[in-house]
């Protein structure tokens, strides 16, 4: 007679509820209208992959092979005399926030759908209202202090929210009000994010804002006698004009807000990537994005780059510097791309990121 099979002492996890939390304001589907929005698909397509029942919470237009529920974004009928008031706000501010009022008062009301609910947008309602729901909420530290975050993290006498924070630097920024930042660090898909061959010419990529300093890489481009390439979505339209358009030209030119494919090749055909941050950078997926290609990185030493790269993939210089800039792009150059490429795989990825929210997502809900 056969004995019967004995139970594996270590069964595999079950599979976690997950209500993910997005961006109210921008649809989440390629191209990406920034690393929030490339961050938000990205997890949520490896957390289905690994077996997890996800449901995005996220503006209109997302990509629906992500089952998104769309969040209520609805323009309000404001009167003539409502509008004399001083005191209005923005039209865009009152959507988001009955957007994200009306989602939360949902959420409350569902309490046996969901092992846990991660707020991973930038809105400070998903923490001043977390006490209301009936499982754990946590929230990823995307951007440094915010007047309206760190008013909702105190809203209540115990803020009932755990935290992830993006960085080292991140989470340090924070301590003040949340002392106990868990680290998970962004990544991205190494699949999606091939090697490239390389080429003569200096990329930069990300949204065209000030903040990010798109002139400062034309600046050290020309001083380093390379040509540069730009890509990304123009967040500011005067800066574009006043900063960037101006100094376009045979050697140095924009090529878009391209889709990932697109934009990967772009990154891959590289010679090295221009990363030239004018703020404390809380993480920085071009940085991420380009290693995966096999391109390293040159860059201003400053908010959380240094802890993504190491020496063996990147050159860092003190910020702002764009003569030292130019002169550390022939070294940068230099560097191996398999290296860079070795070094996106097993600090940088999507599995090194998903993991660790796994464990997170586990500790938080025992």
């Amino acid at each position: 007679m056969r004995a019967a099979a004995r139970p594996d002492p270590h069964p595999p996890p079950a599979p976690l509820q997950i209500a993910l939390i997005a961006s109210a304001r921008h649809p989440i589907r390629d191209p990406f209208a920034g690393g929030l929005e490339a961050h938000t698909w990205t997890l949520s397509k490896e957390l289905i992959a690994r077996g997890h029942e996800v449901t995005v919470f996220a503006g209109p237009g997302s990509d629906p092979a992500l089952g998104v529920v769309e969040m209520p974004v609805r323009p309000p009928r404001i009167s003539e005399a409502a509008r004399w008031d001083a005191s209005m706000v923005a039209p865009e501010w009152l959507e988001e926030h009955h957007a994200y009022l009306q989602l939360m008062l949902d959420l409350s009301h569902e309490p046996a759908r969901y092992d846990i609910v991660h707020n991973n947008s930038l809105h400070y309602l998903p923490v001043a209202m977390a006490a209301a729901l009936p499982v754990p909420v946590v929230t990823t530290l995307h951007t440094p202090p915010t007047p309206w975050l760190e008013s909702a993290v105190q809203a209540a006498r115990r803020c009932p929210v755990r935290f992830s924070a993006v960085s080292e630097h991140t989470a340090t920024s924070w301590r003040h009000v949340v002392p106990d930042a868990t680290v998970v660090r962004n990544g991205i898909d190494t699949r999606r994010w091939h090697p490239g061959p390389g080429g003569e010419e200096l990329v930069w990529s990300g949204r065209i804002v000030p903040e990010k300093g798109a002139h400062l890489a034309i600046e050290a481009a020309r001083l380093a006698g390379r040509g540069l390439r730009l890509a990304g979505p123009v967040g500011d339209a005067e800066y574009f004009e006043a900063c960037v358009r101006p100094r376009l030209g045979r050697t140095i030119t924009y090529e878009g807000h391209l889709p990932q494919p697109d934009l990967c090749e772009l990154v891959g055909s590289s010679a090295a990537a221009v990363v030239t941050p004018c703020w404390d950078e809380p993480y920085g997926l071009v940085t991420a994005e380009a290693l995966a290609c096999g391109t390293p990185v040159c860059g201003f030493d400053r908010g959380a780059l240094p802890e993504i790269v190491t020496d063996d993939c990147a050159r860092l210089v003190p910020p702002g510097d764009c003569a030292a800039l130019a002169k550390a792009v022939e070294p940068t150059i230099g560097l191996s791309r398999a290296a860079a490429r070795r070094h996106a795989e097993s600090f940088c990825s999507v599995e090194v990121m998903t993991r660790s929210y796994e464990r997170f997502y586990r500790a938080v809900s025992a």
